[in-house]
């Protein structure tokens, strides 16, 4: 059966409804740039992941679902229901190769869907800037013509902080780029963001690696 078949995320705008208005409450994050997700076709949506919380703030920018990849184990916790019931793709981050969140991301693209993923697999937890990218966002993007939309997550989850953003670039497609190119492209687009809404002090405390040197250290 395929993954569409199996997950029909009746639950996401049931969750999105109600937890839309806390989230804006407790958080008041400021969205921007959220015009550049397309209302209707397929897109790669694709940033930094620096908090549990971050889905729900991709999820809230626009009124379309989004399924997001998040590690396997998540679903086998006591609120492992609700991740299938949304219809989130389970990764292995144990594993080099995902195949079948590969296959279900692209499936889900070619059904016109929307995709979210952080190329950073997994939160960063570090004093870099950003972690070396996977490719599985560029990979599913140039398997289905897919726009990759980048984004940039900035500032506190507490509440009333007020200094919650997530900043949406411009997208662009891969086309015939290599993968290497593409991914090389999606990470100066994801670091270009950050630091246009990352407070100069705390950028200053933070290491900025470049692709190609995150590459060689491959």
């Amino acid at each position: 059966m395929s993954y569409l078949r199996k997950n029909k995320a009746y639950l996401y705008r049931v969750i999105r409804f109600i937890c839309k208005p806390l989230f804006l409450l407790v958080y008041r994050p400021k969205l921007v740039g959220c015009e550049h997700i397309p209302k209707e076709g397929n897109a790669v949506i694709a940033g930094n992941h620096k908090h549990a919380l971050d889905p729900i703030l991709i999820d809230i920018s626009t009124p379309r679902i989004v399924r997001t990849l998040a590690k396997k184990e998540l679903f086998d916790g006591m609120f492992g229901f609700i991740f299938r019931r949304v219809g989130a793709i389970p990764v292995d981050l144990h594993s080099k190769e995902n195949r079948a969140a590969l296959a279900a991301s692209v499936e889900v693209l070619k059904g016109g869907g929307v995709i979210n993923l952080s190329p950073e697999a997994m939160r960063n937890y570090t004093d870099e800037l950003l972690l070396p990218f996977k490719y599985g966002a560029v990979s599913m993007a140039k398997k289905t013509g897919a726009p990759i939309i980048p984004y940039a997550i900035a500032g506190d989850y507490k509440l009333f902080s007020k200094n919650l953003t997530v900043l949406f670039g411009e997208p662009f497609y891969v086309g015939n780029m290599e993968l290497y190119e593409a991914n090389k492209k999606l990470y100066h687009c994801i670091i270009e963001l950050l630091t246009s809404v990352t407070e100069q002090s705390l950028l200053e405390r933070k290491h900025i690696t470049t692709f190609d040197e995150w590459s060689m250290q491959g």
